[in-house]
């Protein structure tokens, strides 16, 4: 009894056996790959406009809530490619490396693709697509680069890189070439650019004038000449993937560029354009498809800081938001008359219709039977030329009539609205005087 007693009071170790080992090995790993996975949910959930999962699904968000709004940005920051900016200032970021390529392709990639002809239309001397300069070639993206693997002779420094973007601009406004050979060479290059600038980890003033012209200003460009092409119906197969692609491309730079003004503050004050850039994000997330992220965009407001939320394009963006997801049309329709940007209306531009269909229907069902509306109040209620009325009645399937006087009406009470399930044609947009 008393050798049972021991026993029971000190029992013997037990040594690990390799099946032991390899069953905890197996189970820290799945741990690990599930903490992973919850992470990457966490991260893309909030941003990603296909995304169905909010966020409040993260078990840990009430903790994540209550970090300063600095930490949460930088938490949401993607890495793309293997690449990215992290921590949390200057000093914390010290370069993986210092590139040194002086040209703005480095000359070992510019020999191979001179050799398998893989030379784009503007980089090709005197027409050669097998012979190109240094003044020509610009170093093409490469998804399996990272700093682990990378040389320092084959990254350009920032003042390459300035000059490789000046370059790659230029052929923005080209009409030399058809639009899908432009978007095609300007999106990959730039997306050259911007992995060299995170390889280096820039992340100074002259990182964020870059992000604004080459990641914003040149994808909002793209998006309303595919969208264009798209509403003409030019019949072109890659309009549809261009437009989706530079969406896509358009949110996740928008990311990068709010985690960089946080990186670079030094104090309360905001950047020029920074106020600007954090309405598009806004009004990027305006669509059905973004539905899902209504709450943790409520939640993303609060951790804005006040000159941002307070400036007018937070709060024109806020309004348009309220005004869209309240069905609110004369709102949504009058604000952005009267306050949207050339840039804020381009990335609205598709929504219009969509409001504007919304109204007709409003109008539709609940106008009187033996009052037809007339087409000329109809122009004014939803801000476009009287000529296109008809026309954008006939898209939602209602017909005209013509009154006693002469008049252009809309009789009520139609049963035959609908509306179009492909996009609208493009319609002109009266703005306030």
């Amino acid at each position: 009894m008393e050798r049972m007693e021991r026993q029971r009071r000190n029992p013997p170790s037990r040594s690990i056996t390799p099946s032991d080992s390899a069953g905890s090995s197996s189970s820290a790993s799945r741990r690990s790959y599930s903490n992973r996975n919850r992470n990457s949910d966490y991260k893309y959930s909030k941003h990603n406009t296909n995304s169905n999962r909010s966020y409040e699904d993260d078990s840990d968000w009430r903790s994540r809530r209550s970090s300063d709004s600095k930490s949460y940005v930088q938490k949401l920051e993607p890495k793309e490619d293997g690449v990215g900016y992290g921590g949390i200032s200057h000093s914390d970021l010290p370069p993986v490396l210092v590139g040194t390529c002086p040209s703005m392709c480095p000359e070992a990639e510019r020999a191979q693709r001179e050799r398998l002809r893989d030379l784009a239309i503007f980089e090709r001397l005197h027409g050669n697509p097998g012979k190109t300069s240094p003044d020509l070639a610009v170093k093409k993206f490469c998804r399996t680069m990272s700093s682990k693997n990378v040389q320092a002779f084959d990254v350009r420094p920032l003042p390459v890189l300035e000059n490789a973007l000046e370059y790659v601009l230029s052929f923005l406004d080209s009409k030399e070439q058809p639009f899908e050979v432009i978007h095609d060479f300007i999106f990959d290059r730039t997306r050259s650019i911007r992995q060299d600038l995170s390889i280096q980890n820039i992340v100074n003033d002259k990182a964020i004038y870059m992000y604004e012209e080459m990641e914003v200003y040149c994808k909002v460009k793209f998006h309303i000449i595919s969208h264009q092409k798209l509403l003409n119906g030019d019949g072109s197969p890659n309009a549809s993937s261009m437009h989706h692609l530079n969406m896509q491309q358009l949110s996740k730079a928008l990311i990068t560029l709010l985690n960089l003004y946080e990186v670079n503050r030094s104090n309360g004050a905001i950047f020029k354009n920074e106020a600007e850039f954090h309405s598009f994000f806004v009004l990027l997330h305006l669509g059905s498809n973004s539905q899902a992220t209504g709450e943790s965009l409520t939640l993303w407001f609060r951790t804005l800081r006040s000159p941002v939320i307070k400036s007018k394009e937070m709060r024109f963006a806020r309004r348009t938001l309220r005004y869209f997801r309240m069905c609110n049309y004369k709102g949504f329709l009058c604000t952005i008359g009267a306050e949207a940007s050339n840039l804020q209306y381009c990335i609205l531009e598709p929504y219009v219709n969509e409001v504007r269909a919304l109204a007709l229907s409003f109008i539709n069902n609940g106008g009187y039977k033996l009052n037809p509306y007339p087409l000329m109040d109809l122009s004014t209620l939803l801000m476009m030329e009287e000529s296109e009325v008809e026309s954008f009645c006939k898209s939602c399937g209602l017909v005209t009539c013509v009154d006693e006087l002469g008049n252009l009406s809309l009789p009520t009470k139609q049963t035959t609205f609908s509306c179009p399930s492909g996009a609208f044609q493009r319609y002109s947009f009266l703005r306030f005087k």
